[in-house]
């Protein structure tokens, strides 16, 4: 109860401060499971795009906070957890520890065997034949497993609270470029958004553009000023059939950059 009535009274003095305007201009606002990426401009990004949503789709969706920042003090870890349900990430990634490979064994000491005590050879196997006597019945050789590597590893660990809450069927907001850019212009987003797409194919990539929320709390500054900000939804996009990461996350950010002249 404490949880919801924060939540009431934050989004109150959020739109106060900023309007928290939502336009959707490429797609409505509906109850599926969606992967919502922004550009990333400042610590509120995530504040910002919870406000805009409806009330219906603020309880089904989390937006990602970076532990770091989001939980160094108890107040802000309970916001976080208790009234946006966020998913904490570590900002830089956390691979986990692939332990080393054993030591290799020196060869064993080979002893010749003098030619007095060779054993007569075995008598060579016999094939079990089928009930008709035509041809022998040959076992299947087993398909070798396919095991993790390394590699595929340290590049899922990341993203891992990102699957779960997925796997769990909620939607999720993230910021693909992996930091807050000060251009104004979104960097070159990372490969997450790529392989959660791939993972997921059902959920409904929406992109967004959260505008003028770096202006309410610039970068080392604690008190915000009031300023209207909005965030506009545009058009689902998807992995096409054969896409490669790079072409499709450049699409991804030009989906992005678009809805910013909208």
């Amino acid at each position: 109860m404490l949880a919801k009535f924060t939540g009431w009274g934050l989004l109150a003095l959020i739109r106060l401060l900023t309007g928290a305007q939502a336009r959707w201009w490429g797609c409505p606002p509906k109850a599926e499971q969606r992967i919502y990426f922004a550009n990333h401009q400042s610590h509120l990004d995530l504040v910002m795009i919870w406000a805009a949503l409806p009330e219906e789709l603020r309880g089904i969706t989390r937006p990602i906070a970076a532990r770091d920042y989001w939980a160094n003090t108890p107040f802000k870890r309970w916001i976080t957890t208790e009234v946006f349900n966020a998913i904490y990430v570590e900002r830089g990634g956390g691979a986990p520890v692939v332990p080393p490979a054993p030591p290799a064994q020196p060869p064993a000491e080979r002893i010749e065997p003098s030619f007095d005590d060779v054993p007569p050879p075995d008598p060579a196997p016999v094939e079990p034949w089928t009930s008709q006597g035509e041809l022998p019945l040959s076992q299947p050789a087993a398909e070798p497993v396919a095991a993790a590597t390394p590699g595929s590893l340290e590049a899922l660990a990341p993203l891992q609270p990102l699957i779960e809450a997925l796997q769990s069927g909620d939607s999720i907001i993230i910021f693909p470029e992996g930091t807050r850019g000060h251009t104004g212009m979104p960097q070159k987003f990372k490969s997450g958004l790529f392989t959660l797409a791939q993972m997921f194919p059902e959920a409904v990539l929406v992109p967004a553009w959260i505008d003028n929320v770096q202006r309410v709390m610039p970068k080392g500054e604690v008190v915000p000023v009031p300023i209207l900000c909005s965030v506009t939804f545009g058009a689902p996009i998807q992995l096409e059939e054969g896409e490669e990461r790079r072409p499709f996350l450049d699409r991804a950010r030009e989906a992005v950059v678009a809805l910013r002249e909208v």
